[in-house]
């Protein structure tokens, strides 16, 4: 009876931690929703009064990865291709509003294994490159880079380093901060996200291993 007992409390106890885990993982990807959604308006209405033909190319790819945000996302694990796709496309929405001191590079694989990875982990990095990355003045680099190593997924970006003010730093904020707790509670121990400065770049890499 005993032993039962311990069992059955032991068996609720996990659900009651899966269901915890669930709600908190969702409470963070409805947080990144509207805080992606915002800085990419944000973006856009810098284009319309320079621009007026580039800011409807903006709004027509914003709706296709809203809709991507919306209804592809609201799963644990999804194709680490249309990670890829999804990150393909910010970036060529973002693009369109720099001006030619600005370079962007991409070096991603063309295609991956049938490999699965929590949806947008990748996201806030790539946003973080764009807002501390870009100086209306002086010549800009951003890069990103994705390699897969058997199960594990190795993404760095790179920028030039522009702080808005002394206390804006690349890696803080409300983006960065979802991610490493979406990290923690979706791959404990099985991730690592550094960041650092070098020559003025400012360096994140993220690993995961998706065993």
């Amino acid at each position: 009876m005993g032993k039962q007992f311990r069992k059955t409390f032991s068996q609720i106890k996990r659900e009651a931690d899966t269901i915890k885990l669930q709600s908190e993982l969702q409470h963070l990807k409805y947080q990144l929703q509207p805080h992606f959604f915002f800085n990419s308006l944000n973006n856009i209405y810098s284009l319309i009064d320079f621009a007026p033909e580039k800011a409807k190319v903006s709004v027509h790819n914003l709706s296709k990865l809203m809709r991507y945000l919306l209804y592809k996302t609201d799963v644990e694990k999804i194709n680490l291709n249309e990670e890829i796709e999804f990150l393909n496309k910010y970036i060529e929405l973002m693009s369109l509003r720099l001006n030619d001191n600005i370079k962007v590079f991409t070096n991603f694989p063309q295609k991956t294994p049938n490999l699965q990875v929590a949806p947008l982990l990748f996201i806030s990095i790539v946003e973080n490159a764009f807002k501390h990355g870009v100086s209306a003045t002086q010549p800009s680099d951003i890069h990103f880079k994705m390699e897969v190593q058997e199960e594990e997924i190795i993404f760095v970006a790179s920028n030039s380093n522009f702080p808005k003010n002394e206390d804006d730093k690349s890696g803080s904020g409300i983006g960065v901060e979802n991610l490493k707790k979406r990290l923690n509670l979706i791959y404990p121990k099985k991730h690592s996200f550094q960041t650092h400065l070098n020559h003025g770049m400012y360096i994140a890499e993220l690993k995961i291993n998706t065993k």
